[in-house]
């Protein structure tokens, strides 16, 4: 999905350091390798304490953050550049849920951080490195990226790509972030896995949310960032995405086999028809996860 070019870009929503303190992140990993990208490609819930890594460079970051604010400054340059476009994309969410979350549940919206990062990165939750892939860190209320991770989603696990599903995977950073102003995001901790489980319904969730931006922000002209309208081709890219991360088809594609026991984020098609869900309906309510009693059939569709 392209922005419009006049669209005006602030690069100072976006940093490239880490924040301190600890905390439990929505991400983490289980140990080298493959493995590693599948937990953080999935938006996983297990802590990242256990990733070694370290904060970058002060010196590298303010070169980084100097580069990135002369070169992302227009639409145009978030319809080139993948850095430009988080961005971007970021700014179009808070536009988004600045308005739509006080409006539909009384909570003031509270802008998270976002951090884009290479190889490694000191967070509130811990050191991570970029094999975690994106996650959410509540302690210190912050979505960490790596773009290079968009690569690695065509290339290991066959995703078409494509600007929005670029946008998608930020899109449900900050649906974390939702749940962490919510009160939602703490039962995946308590359910951690199954095909039922907390984790499960908070990682579908996190979809539904992601969803609901995507058709919010979708033709609206009211903020510094212009969103243009989205193509069916587009929607399938995002829908693509979130069928690629889905936990069958990882399991299927590093073990060999599906292990419903052991879902932390739901099947490839919920994934789909809970991203689906938000975006059609627009409605907040129809991303109820918790109440739904068949996950695969959303009440709302």
């Amino acid at each position: 999905m392209s922005f419009d070019n006049s669209s005006q870009l602030d690069a100072s929503r976006v940093g490239s350091g880490g924040g301190r303190g600890r905390g439990v992140a929505v991400g983490g990993g289980l140990g080298g390798g493959l493995l590693l990208l599948v937990v953080g490609l999935l938006f996983g819930q297990d802590g990242i304490d256990a990733i070694t890594g370290g904060d970058q460079d002060t010196g590298s970051r303010t070169s980084v953050e100097q580069e990135r604010a002369e070169r992302c400054r227009t639409g145009e340059d978030a319809n080139r550049y993948t850095d430009c476009r988080m961005i971007a994309t970021a700014q179009s969410l808070d536009q988004f849920w600045e308005d739509y979350l006080p409006r539909t549940t009384g909570e003031r919206y509270v802008m998270p951080g976002v951090e884009l990062f290479e190889r490694q990165i000191d967070t509130g939750c811990g050191a991570a490195s970029s094999a975690v892939g994106p996650f959410y860190c509540p302690a210190d209320e912050t979505a960490y990226l790596d773009i290079a991770f968009f690569d690695e989603l065509q290339t290991q696990f066959g995703a078409e790509g494509g600007p929005l599903a670029e946008e998608y995977v930020l899109a449900h950073e900050f649906g974390h972030h939702i749940q962490h102003q919510i009160g939602t995001l703490g039962y995946a901790q308590q359910d951690p896995q199954g095909p039922e489980s907390g984790a499960v319904r908070v990682e579908l969730q996190a979809d539904c949310l992601a969803g609901l931006w995507a058709g919010g922000a979708a033709g609206d002209t009211s903020g510094a960032v212009d969103l243009g309208d989205i193509s069916q081709a587009e929607l399938d890219q995002a829908l693509d995405a979130a069928s690629a991360i889905g936990d069958d088809r990882i399991q299927e594609t590093t073990q060999g086999r599906v292990s419903p026991e052991n879902f932390t984020h739901g099947a490839s098609a919920q994934r789909q028809l809970w991203f689906y869900a938000g975006y059609r309906t627009g409605d907040i309510t129809a991303c109820d996860t918790f109440s739904a009693r068949d996950l695969n059939a959303p009440p709302a569709l």
